[in-house]
């Protein structure tokens, strides 16, 4: 589903330039002429970015950030301030209160394009985090406290160490995290037993040619350093550098000169984005891992799946945003069992457990809620793309043996599946309606998957009631 932008400019014609340069970047347009309607059509419709004008006619565009930092239901939306002022001053008042980003007018397209992706990106994140922590405190499970922040372990790379003991110089004043100057080879083989920088500056301009960019690349692809957070410092007027510095990883720029202030600042925020994402990778992977999962598979368990489906039921509610719940069950698994014994069933629940949790999006949710019976919740999904998915899980199932755990043979299964659509309607604030929902939809999907299984097995049935 397309993501949806809000641009918030009293100007019209401002507006319409701005809907067509993003529209042909496929992203749906909401607009507000001023800064009531844009409060009131980011509580209602959520978008996934805001686009606003610091000057609008009845508050300014300060005043608008701050007010949508400061209620829940939008505080986590990501605003890219655009005005007409050049000031630093004017770019830290925005940065301050809240925007994600300062762009100046006339807007260069490709550096806008790119921060937009970019953003949306950390979104992403932000978003699934919330979703995740959501469904820990429906299990009775508190979230984890930040507690004391500690120090940021940040890496300084310029093309020159005088240039990268100068910003430490001026960082050293406004931070309190620990800055060590590195060369492009230090921060691609840290010492041994040294923990890696969390947060790495780097100049775009590291020699030769093109060397900044290919670092950031290479920071993305070593495990060591591939949720590190980075930010790169780029000459004002190199915007393909810039723009392809975000597309290959970069989770914000800075612009030369340096401003010490703002590039404080900007390194705070990404330090805290970048322990939001740890923190829900830490969740994923150990928080719940012994209550929520099936030990056999690694998937989540019914525990954990139906809270979350209740949690993404609410989702849909808030952003009239439809989604998806397949049930699916492999075909004749007790002949498995019977012919080459428990553990042969065993290798095949947890190889098929393998291929969905790979063939899905990271928002994705695969669980396993009985014997040989699976659910998945498809966020932000279609009947069409509903269908899709799971045909193409049909596929990579029947289309790939599976190895008996003793080498002897190799067994072909099918799996059948039950898709129901959640059309996103309202709900009521209290449980019972959303355990209605999930209730409905359950069971919608649970008669489609009778008839996949009465239709002749390995095949996929779409319920045509919506829920």
């Amino acid at each position: 589903m397309p993501r949806r932008i809000l641009i918030v400019d009293d100007v019209a014609t401002n507006r319409i330039l701005m809907k067509v340069r993003l529209g042909e970047s496929h992203y749906q347009v909401l607009q507000a002429g001023d800064g009531k309607a844009a409060l009131a059509i980011a509580k209602r419709d959520r978008p996934d970015l805001i686009l606003l004008d610091m000057m609008l006619p009845d508050m300014d565009g300060i005043a608008l950030c701050q007010r949508l930092r400061s209620d829940p239901a939008t505080a986590t939306i990501p605003i890219i301030m655009v005005t007409a002022a050049r000031s630093p001053d004017a770019k830290m008042r925005a940065l301050n209160a809240g925007a994600d980003e300062f762009l100046s007018k006339p807007l260069d397209e490709t550096i806008l394009l790119a921060r937009v992706r970019s953003l949306l990106r950390a979104h992403e994140t932000a978003e699934e985090l919330a979703l995740r922590n959501g469904t820990e405190r429906a299990l009775g499970f508190a979230e984890t406290t930040e507690g004391f922040v500690l120090p940021g372990r940040v890496a300084l790379v310029a093309a020159l160490p005088r240039t990268a003991r100068t910003w430490r110089g001026a960082l050293q004043p406004l931070s309190s995290d620990v800055l060590t100057v590195m060369t492009r080879a230090q921060a691609l083989s840290p010492e041994v037993g040294t923990a890696a920088p969390e947060l790495f500056v780097i100049d775009a301009d590291l020699g030769p040619a093109g060397a900044g960019l290919r670092l950031v690349s290479e920071l993305r692809s070593r495990a060591e350093t591939r949720h590190a957070a980075i930010l790169v410092v780029v000459p004002e007027t190199a915007r393909d550098t810039a723009a392809m510095a975000l597309d290959l990883g970069a989770n914000d720029l800075v612009s030369a000169p340096l401003d010490p202030q703002e590039l404080a600042l900007r390194i705070r925020t990404q330090l805290r984005r970048k322990r939001q994402a740890d923190r829900l990778r830490a969740t994923l992977e150990d928080g719940l891992r012994l209550a929520v999962t099936d030990p056999l598979t690694g998937l989540f368990n019914r525990r954990y799946a139906l809270p979350h489906l209740a949690r993404i039921a609410q989702r849909a509610a808030e952003t009239g945003r439809g989604y998806a719940v397949m049930l699916l069950d492999i075909d004749r698994f007790k002949r498995v069992n019977d012919r080459y014994g428990h553990a042969a069933g065993d290798a095949v629940l947890a190889e098929v457990a393998r291929r969905l949790k790979e063939d899905l999006r990271a928002v994705d949710l695969v669980a396993r809620i009985g014997g040989e019976e699976f659910m998945i919740a498809l966020p932000e999904t279609g009947p069409e793309a509903a269908r899709a998915t799971a045909e193409r899980l049909r596929t990579q199932i029947q289309d790939h043996p599976i190895a008996l755990p003793d080498g002897s043979a190799e067994i072909t299964v099918t799996i059948s599946s039950g898709v129901a659509i959640g059309r996103g309607r309202d709900l009521d604030a209290g449980d019972a309606d959303v355990e209605a929902e999930i209730k409905a939809l359950m069971n919608q999907a649970d008669r489609a998957l009778y008839g996949a299984k009465a239709s002749g097995r390995n095949t996929v049935e779409i319920c045509r009631t919506a829920a």
